[in-house]
């Protein structure tokens, strides 16, 4: 799949929403945001740019197997170590979760399991124009963060396109957006002046959002990034 005409993209992030809603996830999500072209009515949409906001898996709320209530079950952390050569189930991403989509468990190079890949496996399927970024932090909060570390490393690529929509939150979705971005209703600025609109200069900005756009041009089928914020 090359890229979505704008009906196909809108409908794709329903389905998106409707399975953030409805699924058990790797690791519980708070929002779900959409970003970039997208948002800017553009037809055809050529990648679909999603955010995800997720919560850190601090205490595991899998639900208990039959054996475990017996004292029998083993762990899960041992278990996917052993099977799989993963760790951290259980730790990092819910040990049910695992159980009922082992093809779906990802690992960071660290070989521990990885809650942005994880939630792309669960989320999206592999040959989909699709960028997706997972972070504890909301929408909002991480353009600000991503921002500054862009620009304390000169590296523009960093940066977290601010242009964006909330479709999902705390339970509660957001009809009027879904219809905004079918409709095309959004009235958002180009990427330099939403970056000057955050403080860069403009020759700045002028050069971040050529970066960014060089990166994204530079990308294909899935892709996912998670940081910790």
């Amino acid at each position: 799949m090359s890229d979505f005409d704008r009906a196909a993209a809108v409908g794709r992030l329903e389905r998106l929403v409707d399975t953030v809603a409805n699924d058990r996830l790797p690791v519980p999500v708070r929002e779900v945001w959409a970003f970039g072209d997208i948002a800017l009515g553009l037809d055809p949409v050529e990648r679909l740019d999603v955010y995800v906001t997720k919560d850190i898996l601090l205490r595991d709320d899998s639900e208990p197997t039959d054996s475990s209530a017996d004292g029998n079950a083993t762990d899960p952390h041992e278990r996917f170590r052993e099977s799989h050569g993963i760790e951290g189930v259980g730790k990092s991403v819910r040990a049910d979760w695992a159980r009922e989509h082992p093809d779906d468990l990802q690992a960071n190079a660290n070989g521990h399991a990885a809650p942005e890949q994880c939630l792309a496996a669960h989320l999206l399927e592999d040959d989909e124009p699709v960028h997706l970024e997972v972070c504890n932090a909301s929408f909002e909060d991480n353009v600000t963060q991503r921002l500054r570390g862009a620009q304390l490393r000169e590296d523009y690529t960093q940066l977290l396109d601010p242009r964006g929509v909330c479709l999902w939150a705390e339970g509660t979705r957001s009809d009027g957006a879904f219809r905004k971005l079918r409709e095309g209703e959004l009235a958002l600025p180009t990427l330099s002046a939403a970056l000057e609109m955050l403080g860069l200069d403009g020759d700045e900005a002028e050069t971040a959002a050529r970066e960014l756009h060089a990166w994204r041009d530079r990308q294909d089928g899935v892709t996912v990034r998670g940081d910790v914020v």
